[in-house]
């Protein structure tokens, strides 16, 4: 089977793949701080960057969790610590009530809006507001039902691969090709916050795309922005990065997060990285043509007389490139002079005979 190498998202006019510039995913996740104007900043911010989209997170404390404090829903970890998972979730979701008007903020500005689903209510809300494509958090790469329900949209969908094995990417995978998916994109992911660019294994996204047959991106949780920059070299085709106002802000995911004039750089290296890549070429560029003329070429170095021969002593391979090439040094020795050829003249077939 030929490897499908992109998809595309007719009602936004995007094309993701192959051949097409990277997209670039600018993830608000609970960087919005519960602030609707916050949010809606990050939306303006996030297109003035240059983000081709923005993607949000539709849950509530309720439909990711119960609210139980015992050890099994105690969070253990650097930055969440201390807390159920019900508080963490309880102060960061954004309020479903804004989906439609972020939607219609992010469609006024020409930047695309989507978000990760959770259950069928939040699949049923992105529905209802029009979406042009659905994604899947890592988290729920396991959830096929709720694979199933999605796919039944028929919508082009991004899966997240954190934490998963082969096998559960594949269960995932021919699940939704199963049940309607037609459109599919991989995100290869490592699931830490930030995560380590040592485990990142960016070369498995080559083996992603061979195996599943479809686009691969990059969901990119460490710091910084060389790794996604390095995946873009490897072949992704979309970039997702975790995006805030400021590292300062008291936000969930502020502290992996990049601000503005870094997604800003981001997408700037993305773009000079596309155009790096370029195609297979042995050609010379115009301005190596140009250049030529500062490559080795044979010269007189001394004063050599009518007759005399040529040796190693008076003719010599150095720059610029206006005589014969290098490689006929060994042709030419014993070759004797037509006529007087002055010192720094370059060598050419008709002074010797």
């Amino acid at each position: 089977m030929a490897c499908k190498n992109s998809i595309n998202l007719k009602s936004a006019k995007i094309r993701i793949g192959d051949g097409s510039p990277v997209f670039v995913i600018a993830e608000i996740s609970a960087n919005h701080g519960r602030s609707f104007n916050k949010a809606v900043e990050l939306i303006r911010k996030a297109k003035k960057a240059g983000a081709d989209a923005v993607k949000f997170q539709t849950y509530t404390a309720d439909t990711h969790t119960i609210d139980v404090d015992n050890k099994y829903f105690k969070i253990n970890h650097p930055k969440w610590g201390g807390q159920t998972l019900y508080q963490l979730y309880d102060k960061s979701y954004a309020p479903w009530d804004w989906f439609k008007k972020l939607k219609k903020v992010a469609d006024d500005i020409e930047i695309m809006f989507f978000s990760a689903a959770t259950d069928k209510a939040s699949v049923d809300l992105l529905e209802s507001i029009g979406v042009s494509m659905h994604k899947l958090a890592s988290f729920e790469l396991v959830d096929l039902e709720l694979i199933k329900y999605i796919a039944k949209t028929k919508k082009p969908l991004i899966l997240s691969t954190g934490m998963a094995t082969f096998g559960e990417i594949k269960e995932a995978v021919d699940t939704a090709r199963k049940f309607g998916t037609k459109d599919l994109i991989l995100l290869k992911c490592v699931s830490s916050y930030p995560a380590d660019p040592g485990n990142m294994n960016l070369k498995t996204m080559a083996d992603m795309k061979k195996r599943f047959n479809c686009p691969v991106g990059l969901s990119d949780h460490t710091m910084g922005t060389t790794v996604s920059a390095a995946a873009v070299a490897l072949g992704a085709v979309a970039i997702e990065k975790h995006f805030t106002l400021s590292r300062k802000a008291k936000t969930s995911d502020n502290f992996f997060s990049i601000e503005p004039k870094e997604l800003k750089d981001l997408v700037q290296n993305i773009r000079v990285v596309e155009t790096a890549l370029g195609k297979v070429n042995y050609g010379l560029t115009d301005d190596e043509k140009k250049n030529r003329v500062f490559r080795r070429s044979l010269f007189i170095v001394e004063d050599i007389g009518k007759g005399q021969l040529l040796t190693k002593e008076n003719i010599r391979s150095i720059r610029p490139g206006m005589g014969l090439s290098p490689n006929n040094l060994n042709k030419v020795l014993g070759k004797k002079a037509k006529k007087y050829i002055k010192k720094g003249t370059p060598l050419k077939w008709g002074l010797i005979g």
